[in-house]
């Protein structure tokens, strides 16, 4: 069996784009070439890696399992890469985070500030994700780690949690529910509700919540922000559900009442999923230490 790095690094490349020749081009290599050490890789394990035709390529399952032992293998040469910087292992490096909707739109934005302007040579790449894909992205090796609330079903993975909120209903303060102390979701399925846009975590899991009343949510507006759903609140247009941490943060500057939920999901354990915290660079480690550290969950 024989294969180099720049084998790997072609093959990621190529799984990544729709044909073989933009993969080539962007391994800054000719598309002749590019077969060839395809086409040897092949013979070296014994099995197909891609299907090609006039549309592109396409993994196959074992094209499927060899990317994603490509994909840590070279994450793993660039942290080693990384630790021999001239501003030092915790000073430079890239971090890869798939995060959750409240992870990547909150907290995140804060923390990463004052991360990296103490590391000039750090760059991160902060993409939110629906949870089930933070999962198969830390598991497949397309991201370093992944930030997630809720339970976690992620076998082989390190599961690190670092703080607890809760989902909290907002009403604005002369609603019908304004001066309940709890609240049922089937009881505020009768009002029009206020949520984030399409795609985002929160939604989805919303939206299967209600599907077991056998209801869908009376969605007034869809927003992009906590902050927007809360002036929308606000206003009057409806009602909202998000995290207790956003709701009372905003309540400060408007008039808002908010209301438990009484419902056994609306705690949300908030967790960092990684494959093998020691095997993390240093640099990726500092960011953790601090996400627990802003928690009051150091070691």
């Amino acid at each position: 069996m024989h294969f180099d790095l720049v084998d790997l690094r072609l093959f990621i490349h190529i799984a990544e784009s729709p044909s073989l020749t933009q993969g080539a081009r962007k391994a800054c290599m000719s598309t002749a070439a590019a077969s060839a050490r395809i086409k040897s890789l092949e013979e070296s394990f014994s099995n197909r890696l891609l299907y090609r035709d006039s549309r592109g390529v396409e993994l196959t399952p074992s094209g499927k399992l060899f990317l994603q032992h490509a994909r840590v293998i070279m994450r793993q040469v660039d942290y080693m890469k990384n630790e021999f910087t001239e501003y030092g292992a915790e000073a430079s490096g890239h971090i890869k985070i798939f995060a959750n909707t409240t992870a990547a739109t909150e907290f995140l934005p804060e923390i990463l500030a004052g991360f990296l302007a103490e590391r000039p040579g750090v760059t991160v790449d902060l993409q939110e994700r629906l949870s089930r894909d933070i999962v198969r992205g830390v598991m497949d090796g397309s991201t370093d780690m992944g930030i997630i609330a809720g339970p976690v079903k992620a076998d082989g993975l390190q599961v690190i949690h670092f703080s607890t909120d809760q989902l909290i209903l907002v009403t604005p303060l002369d609603h019908p529910l304004a001066k309940r102390k709890k609240v049922k979701l089937a009881e505020t399925l009768a009002y029009p509700h206020i949520g984030l846009h399409e795609g985002t975590t929160l939604l989805r899991f919303l939206n299967e919540q209600v599907a077991l009343h056998g209801q869908t949510l009376n969605m007034r507006i869809k927003v992009y922000s906590f902050e927007a759903m809360c002036r929308m609140v606000e206003a009057g247009v409806g009602l909202a559900i998000l995290p207790e941490s956003s709701a009372r943060r905003h309540q400060r500057t408007m008039g808002l009442s908010l209301i438990e939920l009484d419902e056994p999901w609306r705690v949300r354990e908030r967790s960092v999923l990684v494959r093998d915290l020691e095997a993390l660079p240093t640099v990726m480690r500092a960011l953790i230490n601090i996400l627990l550290a802003q928690n009051g969950n150091s070691e």
